[in-house]
C-alpha cells in the first residue's frame, strides 16, 4: 500500500510539472504573438499588397482544392476563390471520387467542357477519370478522379498544375480576397520561406453574402462556440510563436502556400491521415539534410473561413482522426526527435509535439486519475484538489481571454463588445464541459492511432 500510494505521489508531482509546463508554454507564446500582432496592427499592409500587386512582383500561384462529397459547399467555395484579389493564378478543384453530387453541381454552374488527360505524370495515384475547363472562368479546372484521399487527390492536381508555387485549400472553406497576396508577401520578402500558413476563422454564424463573409458573429450553438474560442487560442497564441522561433512544423490543410519543386523532391503527399503535417515535416527534413537555409511563415490574419462541426458525432471523428494523424506522423519521423542535425524542429518543436500534444491526453487521464485517488484514501485534502484545479482551469482561461484579445489587432475582429463578453463567458464553461469531452476522445484515439480511417462531417450549405 506504502509503495502504491508513493507511486501515486510521484505521478501527482509529474502532473502537476506538466501542467506548469505547458501553460508556461502557451503564456509566453501568446506575449510573443502580441507583440507580433500590435506591430503589425500599425505596419501599413494594404500599402505593401498594393505594391506588390502594381509593380507586379509576384510568383503565379496554382490553388489546389480537394473535394469528396463536398455537394452542399463546393459551389460558393469555388466562386470565393474566383474572387481573389491576384494577378495571375489558376484554380483546381479535384472530385476525389464523390459518391454525392458534387462533380454534378460545378459541371451545372460552370459550363465545362472535356480535355485530354496528360500521360506523363510526375507522382503516382489514382486515375484520372475526365479534366474539365471553363468557358466562362479560363483559370479553373475540374479533376475527376477515383478515390484515392486527400494525399491521392492533391498529389494528382499537383501533377496538372502549371506554377512554381501551389496553395492547397479545404473544399469547404472561403477564402479572403487578398489572401494569397498576403501568403506571396511573405515568400516574396525572404527567399528562404518555403511554405506560409494562416489563421483560421470559423464561419458558423457569420453572415455570408455573395460567396463572401461580411459581418463575423459568435455562433449561437454552445459547441461552435467553444470551438471559435479554441481556433482562436490555437492559431493565434500557437502558430505565431513558432514562426517567430523557426520551429513552425505543422500549417493547417485549409490554407498552405508551398513551393511546388519542394514537394516534387520529396515524392508529394504521403498517404496518411496526418497529410498536412507530414508534408511539412519532410520539407523541412529534406532543407536540414540537404544543409538548404529555409524558414516557415505564418500569416497572422484570419485568411481563411471554414465551417467547424456543429455537431458532437462529427467533433469527436475529426479531433479523433487529427490526433492519430498526429501520433502516426510522429512515429513515421521519430528519427529526427531529439537529433541536433535537425535544428530547433529535431531539439524542440517534435519533442513538444510529443510531451504536449501526443502524450497530453494520456498524461491528463493518469494525473488525475491518480488525484482523485489520493484524495478517496485520503493523502490529499480538499484544499489541494482546489489548488489543483485552480492551477489548470484559471490559467487555462486566462489564456483565453488573452486569446482574445489578440482577436482585437485583425482585420475581422468582432465589432462591438457584446461578441467578446459572450466568448469570455464561454471561455469560463469550456474547461468543465468542452476539454473534458475532447480530452476523452483524444484518450482513445492514443490506443487507435493505427486505425487509417477518416469519417465524414456533416456540412452547411454556405
Amino acid at each position: 500500500m506504502e509503495n502504491f500510494v508513493l507511486s501515486l505521489k510521484n505521478i501527482q508531482y509529474f502532473y502537476i510539472f506538466y501542467l506548469i509546463a505547458t501553460n508556461t508554454a502557451a503564456t509566453i507564446m501568446v506575449w510573443t504573438t502580441l507583440k507580433q500582432m500590435i506591430s503589425n496592427y500599425f505596419y501599413e499592409m494594404d500599402t505593401l499588397l498594393q505594391s506588390l500587386y502594381r509593380t507586379k512582383v509576384y510568383t503565379p500561384v496554382s490553388i489546389l482544392a480537394p473535394a469528396y462529397n463536398e455537394e452542399t459547399t463546393i459551389i460558393s467555395s469555388v466562386y470565393s476563390l474566383l474572387k481573389l484579389k491576384f494577378i495571375e493564378y489558376e484554380i483546381i478543384i479535384i472530385n476525389d471520387g464523390s459518391g454525392d453530387a458534387t462533380l454534378e453541381r460545378l459541371l451545372e454552374h460552370f459550363n465545362l467542357y472535356s480535355v485530354a488527360v496528360p500521360q506523363d505524370l510526375t507522382l503516382k495515384h489514382q486515375r484520372i477519370r475526365n479534366i474539365y475547363r471553363s468557358h466562362e472562368y479560363k483559370n479553373l479546372m475540374i479533376i475527376d478522379k477515383e478515390n484515392g484521399g486527400k494525399a491521392d487527390a492533391l498529389n494528382s492536381a499537383i501533377n496538372i498544375s502549371s506554377y512554381p508555387l501551389i496553395c492547397c485549400v479545404d473544399a469547404d472553406t472561403i477564402l479572403e480576397e487578398d489572401s494569397i497576396l498576403r501568403g506571396i508577401d511573405k515568400l516574396v520578402i525572404d527567399n528562404r520561406v518555403i511554405a506560409v500558413g494562416g489563421a483560421i476563422g470559423i464561419t458558423n454564424g457569420s453572415e455570408i453574402k455573395d460567396h463572401k463573409l461580411t459581418k463575423r458573429k459568435v455562433p449561437k450553438k454552445l459547441l461552435e462556440g467553444f470551438q471559435t474560442l479554441e481556433y482562436l487560442r490555437g492559431f493565434f497564441a500557437g502558430r505565431v510563436g513558432w514562426q517567430n522561433s523557426n520551429g513552425l512544423i505543422l500549417i493547417s490543410g485549409a490554407f498552405g502556400i508551398f513551393k511546388k519543386d519542394l514537394i516534387l523532391k520529396i515524392g508529394g503527399y504521403r498517404h496518411t491521415i496526418g497529410e498536412d503535417f507530414d508534408l511539412l515535416i519532410r520539407m523541412r527534413r529534406y532543407c536540414y539534410e540537404h544543409k538548404i537555409e529555409h524558414q516557415v511563415s505564418f500569416v497572422s490574419e484570419i485568411v481563411c473561413w471554414t465551417q467547424c462541426p456543429s455537431d458532437y458525432t462529427s467533433l469527436l471523428k475529426q479531433r479523433n482522426r487529427w490526433h492519430r494523424g498526429l501520433l502516426e506522423t510522429l512515429y513515421y519521423h521519430r528519427k529526427i526527435i531529439l537529433n541536433p542535425k535537425y535544428g530547433i524542429v529535431g531539439m524542440v518543436a517534435t519533442p513538444y509535439f510529443i510531451f504536449i500534444e501526443a502524450l497530453g491526453p494520456l498524461i491528463t487521464f493518469i494525473g488525475t486519475i491518480s488525484i482523485l485517488l489520493l484524495y478517496i484514501y485520503g493523502f490529499i485534502n480538499s484544499y489541494t484538489i482546489v489548488l489543483f484545479f485552480a492551477l489548470e482551469f484559471v490559467w487555462g482561461i486566462t489564456l483565453n481571454i488573452f486569446s482574445l484579445y489578440l482577436d482585437l489587432f485583425t482585420k475581422h475582429s468582432y465589432k462591438g463588445y457584446l461578441s467578446y463578453i459572450i466568448l469570455i463567458l464561454l471561455s469560463f464553461i469550456e474547461p468543465f464541459i468542452y476539454k473534458p469531452l475532447l480530452k476523452a476522445e483524444l484518450f482513445m484515439a492514443t490506443f487507435n492511432f493505427m486505425n487509417s480511417s477518416w469519417g465524414e462531417i456533416k456540412r452547411s450549405a454556405i
